[in-house]
């Protein structure tokens, strides 16, 4: 994982010394420097920019006021002289504070802290993005675990339904509207007014019946179009 660094600093040696130390890992690439934040904030937005390395008193325009006047910034770093502004800083939620002229190992401690937290934003985002693979429903007074890849199909009756998998039958208090609101749509399709199917299971269609193991489900009539394009779409080879 590499973070790409912008340095805003009106001091030409502090911008160097921070462009060292930036080569000096494997983790950084510098891809832009600025004098001060007005011309820092088109860079901002053109360039994708993980880590800013932001200085305080500077003309124009200071740190501070920079990162109080910006919304959606990336991590930043406070690098200054004045070490008085540290509560400022971190009260903006600052990944770390540099008071200049500070070491390698310093900086080196400062930016870890801006890859970890870069590596906990990926993690969480994996998890977020990550599609559940199951759900739960109440049957016989306990909470049953359903994988969506084991439930094969179910059937409804009246405000019941029986869900049929791989390790057997749950009979649960739902109607077929309200589960299937909640099941994935790129897996499960009704098929019939008292079936639900899981589309990947579907072994064999022969006329109106779909096979899945040993038990075979009607299709019915208002369904039998769309249920032959989910199945069949891009996936049915023929002379």
């Amino acid at each position: 994982m590499k973070l790409n660094c912008l340095i805003i600093d009106d001091e030409p040696i502090a911008r160097k010394l921070l462009q060292e130390y930036i080569e000096e890992t494997d983790f950084f690439v510098l891809v832009g420097t600025a004098e001060n934040p007005l011309k820092a904030a088109g860079l901002v937005n053109q360039l994708e920019v993980d880590l800013i390395f932001l200085d305080i008193n500077m003309p124009k325009m200071n740190g501070l006021d920079f990162l109080r006047s910006s919304v959606n910034l990336p991590m930043v770093i406070m690098t200054t002289a004045y070490g008085q502004y540290a509560l400022d800083g971190f009260e903006m939620a600052v990944v770390d504070y540099l008071v200049k002229p500070f070491s390698l190992e310093r900086f080196l401690k400062a930016t870890q802290k801006a890859l970890e937290l870069k590596s906990l934003k990926q993690k969480k985002t994996s998890y977020t993005d990550a599609k559940p693979d199951h759900f739960f429903v109440k049957c016989e007074g306990k909470i049953e675990k359903i994988l969506y890849a084991e439930l094969n199909y179910i059937e409804a009756m009246a405000n019941y339904l029986t869900l049929y998998t791989n390790g057997g039958k749950f009979v649960v208090y739902l109607t077929i509207k309200g589960i299937l609101e909640k099941l994935p749509a790129d897996k499960f399709m009704q098929v019939h007014k008292s079936h639900i199917v899981n589309l990947n299971n579907v072994q064999t269609i022969e006329g109106n019946m779909l096979r899945l193991g040993g038990v075979k489900i009607t299709i019915g009539l208002n369904f039998h179009d769309a249920v032959m394009q989910r199945l069949l779409r891009d996936k049915f080879i023929k002379r």
